[in-house]
């Protein structure tokens, strides 16, 4: 087993440049480094300087691999990510960058997207019940696609917004799926929907399209052409009455966990082989609103063992083991209530060992606030570390800081890889990081951007304390990295 002091040495070779999207540092990482490994340096390092808190390792390329299998799997639809799953600033600028477009549900979504350069028109407003006030500032800010499932919906929008894009919710949904739509939204494909497009003809109003959800975790692929059928009858129907009916968004809820994507190619085989039974003439623009399937496998989530405590059986015999960790429910593990989730931790450094019935509990005062309950564990001691991975689905963005427990700090990598064609330029690299950018960079730049960067490495990080730098804005990365006196790199991009 590779000892902890080579974790940290190996880590100083792993990280190459260091660059920028918006605000946040970016750590360019070689082809061959994986997360583990650095998180195993970083814990390492903390450990030095007298640091236990929790941190999250977001790897962006996770999330260049899955834009890479869905133009592989379904190229024929574009894409609109749900920022309700992790609005992080990195993922939302690097998805703007590959020109993925945003399924909003608020105003202040909208707003953040439209921040950081996103064009209107690649917003989509997906809540099919929203405020007046929301609606009319959807208007002011130009974003006119949106969803309804309603005539009251339906009247709303046509009194607060002056030229609305409408796609008719529809609901249909697989009852086996994990978080299956329960009714909240979508209008029946064969009752109610053909009257709102009615309706919608007596308000004057066009309909461009149809809209669908099978629910989160669905597990039978076959209700997607069930979708689509009644999408190709809403969309005859519709064109009959004078409406557009130009676009078909077949929703999210696709998988995010690793293991799950041979069952998301099967979707995908089914939502490819529908589209070509009933829209051969391909006479319709697709879309869909992926939100896990992209962010569940950026994050891995290092966590602390607090407190230790031994609970005896009968005659004193081994009973359970309680340890306490630096997050909890009310933090990252916030999933295991609102997604279903049940995130399954391990020791980062895995020495091996007797296993014993554990429980991992969170560290506020809520006696509910348990992370994992009666699993075998090997022994652990107050200062280890334990990790998760593929939490990057409904944590962070549902997390709060009750009782004053602070929210895991994120580090944001790059692998660097030498396919560019649909990796686009989104760093900055020789840039403060709360300058704004506003060109883009080709493509084929970006192995140039290997050669140019500022040649900052994690080095510095792991140097003892008192030789690095004095900015303490950030506990986990002290040095910027970058240069001031080098500002030569020209090429940038409104997403950075």
């Amino acid at each position: 087993m590779t000892s902890i002091s080579e974790f940290a040495s190996t880590a100083e070779t792993m990280v190459s440049r260091i660059g920028s999207i918006g605000s946040s540092k970016v750590y360019l990482l070689d082809d061959h480094a994986k997360t583990l490994p650095l998180a195993q340096a970083i814990a390492t390092a903390n450990i030095s300087k007298g640091s236990d808190d929790a941190f999250t390792i977001l790897n962006l390329d996770a999330l260049y691999k899955r834009f890479k299998l869905w133009k592989r799997e379904l190229p024929q639809i574009e894409l609109f990510y749900a920022m309700k799953c992790n609005s992080d600033e990195t993922i939302i600028r690097s998805l703007a960058a590959l020109d993925v477009g945003f399924d909003c549900a608020s105003k202040e979504e909208i707003d953040m997207v439209i921040r950081i350069g996103v064009s209107p028109d690649r917003i989509i407003y997906a809540n099919p019940c929203k405020s007046s006030k929301f609606i009319e500032h959807a208007d002011l800010k130009g974003v006119k696609t949106m969803t309804f499932d309603s005539v009251d919906e339906l009247e709303k929008i046509a009194e607060h917004h002056k030229c609305p894009g409408l796609l008719l919710r529809f609901n249909v949904s697989d009852p086996t799926a994990t978080h299956p739509p329960s009714g909240k939204y979508g209008a029946d494909p064969e009752n109610t929907a053909p009257l709102l497009l009615q309706r919608a003809v007596e308000l004057g109003i066009n309909i461009g399209g149809v809209s669908f959800h099978v629910g989160s975790g669905c597990n039978d692929p076959s209700v997607y052409r069930t979708a689509i059928q009644h999408s190709r009858n809403l969309v005859n129907i519709g064109r009959d009455l004078g409406h557009t009916m130009a676009i078909v968004d077949v929703g999210g809820g696709f998988p995010g966990a690793e293991q799950r994507m041979p069952h998301f190619e099967k979707i995908a085989s089914v939502i490819r082989s529908s589209l070509d039974e009933f829209f051969p003439e391909k006479d319709v623009r697709l879309i869909a609103e992926p939100g896990r399937y992209f962010a569940a496998p950026l994050c891995t989530l290092v966590t602390n063992v607090i407190a230790v405590k031994t609970v005896l059986g009968a005659n004193g015999s081994a009973g359970k083991i309680h340890y306490f960790i630096n997050d909890g429910i009310y933090g990252s593990f916030n999933c295991r209530i609102f997604d279903h989730a049940r995130p399954v931790g391990r020791p980062l450094f895995d020495a091996g060992g007797e296993e014993y019935l554990s429980t991992f509990w969170g560290p506020t005062c809520d006696s509910d606030d348990r992370v994992e309950d009666n699993k075998m564990m090997r022994l652990l001691n107050a200062g280890n570390w334990v990790v998760y991975e593929e939490m990057g689905a409904y944590t962070s963005a549902a997390s709060f800081t009750f009782n004053g427990f602070p929210r895991p700090t994120a580090i944001h990598l790059y692998c660097y890889h030498y396919e560019t064609s649909v990796i686009p330029r989104t760093y900055s690299t020789n840039r403060a990081h709360n300058e704004e950018c506003d060109q883009p960079m080709s493509l084929m730049e970006a192995n140039f951007l290997k050669e140019t960067a500022l040649s900052s490495a994690i080095s510095a990080f792991f140097r003892p304390a008192h030789t690095r730098g004095n900015n303490s804005s950030n506990p986990y990365w002290n040095d910027r990295g970058v240069s001031d006196n080098n500002n030569n790199d020209k090429n940038t991009n409104k997403y950075t």
